[in-house]
């Protein structure tokens, strides 16, 4: 007797400064996922916020518009018969929420979304309230990995090493430009890289040498976010681990970025494909120990589950070991960084899904341990 395929959803796009990233990684997972083990329910988030579910959604979203006009009774698309056994569903606004009956249809969904409202827990609360079960971090470790403010305090907390930062808001740079600019030099020393603090793939960063540049670089960080922070440059190398794992995570072989442009920014991660990935990288023994260390503490700090990318500043004058960041949903084409270090290591990208996938059932199971209602206990 044939074992039953798992029907996995695979959520991709949104509205997000990432979400061209997204689709590129949604293509990559949704090809190497085994026919014989999944069938596969394709569902993409417009950029202004409309569902697409079935075999056009990805094509609706590289479109850029909703295929109303193209099918019949208004359904922006349609769910195959084939894949999962679903009926035909409209397109529907976010603020209506992954239907109830889509939601009884699916096994595990793989988020594979980027940035505001997809990796910052916004999506894991929807499927939270659906009891669905879902591959990577939940609400808190989402929300904490993609705030580069809290996350950084966090890290403070427990004593993870990190470079100095300042953080403001925009109304505060709106209101008090001076202020913040005088506030930024007065604890960090040119160059400085300034960040939008919810955001990834270095979407809106910028190197910034001088006060200058600082102004424009906190200009460009205000358009994509209310906060802003702004870091300490420094002559580092950076380098790069991938976490697996729930309660026990591993930790997989070091990486090392060899930036095409004066920093690892959107164009050289994404545009120019001239920046080097030498894995594995060389370090010490010493430094890869920590570098170890600090991934699982990164990871565990902040509750994460499934997966992280770890990335970290090696201190060229001093070889000190400083955590950068944690990206709980980071890139995931066949060519970035998480799955290649992982290939390094030992396992495919189809394994690594496969992975992750039976991490996100033994996560939902562990959920569904806890105890949801209370009952007085008679003496």
């Amino acid at each position: 007797m044939q074992n039953k395929r798992i029907r996995v959803g695979v959520i991709f796009g949104g509205r997000s400064g990432e979400h061209e990233v997204s689709l590129q990684s949604a293509k990559s997972v949704m090809e190497a996922l085994n026919p014989h083990h999944y069938s596969i329910v394709p569902i993409g988030i417009s950029k202004d916020g409309v569902w697409h579910v079935g075999k056009h959604a990805m094509k609706a979203l590289e479109e850029g518009h909703v295929t109303t006009s193209a099918l019949p009774s208004g359904k922006a698309s349609y769910i195959n018969k084939s894949v999962g056994g679903l009926t035909p569903i409209q397109s529907t606004k976010s603020q209506d929420v992954l239907p109830p009956s889509l939601a009884g249809e699916i096994d595990v969904v793989i988020p594979v979304m980027h940035g505001t409202f997809g990796e910052d827990g916004a999506i894991q609360g929807l499927l939270e309230l659906l009891n669905v079960a879902y591959v990577g971090a939940g609400v808190l470790a989402s929300a904490v990995g993609l705030d580069k403010i809290v996350m950084k305090q966090v890290f403070g907390a427990v004593g993870i090493p990190q470079v100095n930062y300042v953080a403001c808001t925009r109304k505060e740079l709106e209101q008090h430009r001076d202020s913040v600019i005088e506030k930024i030099e007065g604890n960090l020393t040119y160059p400085v890289f300034v960040k939008p603090a919810n955001l990834g793939s270095s979407v809106g960063i910028s190197k910034a040498k001088s006060r200058a540049d600082l102004d424009k670089g906190l200009t460009l960080a205000a358009r994509y976010d209310r906060k802003i922070i702004v870091e300490q440059g420094l002559d580092v190398r950076e380098i790069e681990v991938a976490v697996l794992g729930n309660d026990v995570p591993q930790v997989s072989v070091a990486g090392e970025i060899i930036p095409s442009n004066e920093f690892y920014d959107y164009s050289a991660k994404y545009v120019g494909g001239t920046s080097k990935l030498i894995i594995p990288a060389e370090v010490t023994d010493g430094q890869r120990a920590e570098i170890e260390h600090y991934a699982v503490q990164a990871f565990q700090a902040i509750d994460c589950a499934g997966l992280a990318r770890v990335d970290f500043f090696i201190e060229k004058s001093t070889g000190k070991v400083l955590v950068n960041e944690i990206n709980t949903m980071p890139g995931f084409t066949r060519y970035s960084m998480y799955p290649k270090l992982w290939e390094a290591s030992g396992m495919s990208y189809s394994a690594l899904l496969d992975h992750l996938i039976q991490l996100a059932l033994e996560r939902q199971e562990e959920r569904e341990r806890t105890v949801r209602t209370f009952e007085l206990e008679e003496d």
